[in-house]
């Protein structure tokens, strides 16, 4: 069975600049709209990279390396003033997160280590 961490590197990488790309030209999908429905945005994304990066990126060469251009440039050009269904949406999406967070540290510490495959992992 194929699973994400077994997705080699090259694949990987090659979808992550596709969905970057595809959220660049996509700029009518404002990150208020993205956060609300998805619980994350391109500043998440650029977020994310800068953390994997160990250090190399800070958060502002992320945001360009993923809007494409400084990020103030980009909130000028494509960013609207946020309404507030807009935002009680994003909140209530962002609580999800932290749910969906709190519920899976639960659940992985619902099966120790010392839990034998069989119980632990599905066909195990």
């Amino acid at each position: 069975m194929t699973t994400l961490d077994s997705i080699d590197d090259r694949t990987a990488a090659q979808a992550f600049r596709r969905l970057v790309r595809h959220l660049r030209h996509r700029s009518d999908a404002e990150n208020i709209e993205l956060m609300g429905l998805a619980g994350f945005c391109r500043n998440c994304l650029a977020d994310w990279v800068s953390e994997a990066s160990g250090g190399e990126l800070d958060r502002d060469a992320a945001r360009t390396a993923i809007y494409g251009m400084p990020y103030a440039t980009w909130k000028t050009q494509h960013q609207g003033e946020a309404t507030p269904e807009q935002i009680a949406r994003m909140e209530a999406s962002i609580a999800r997160n932290k749910q969906d967070a709190e519920l899976d540290a639960e659940l992985d510490d619902s099966f120790p280590a010392s839990d034998p495959p069989s119980i632990t992992q599905p066909g195990g």
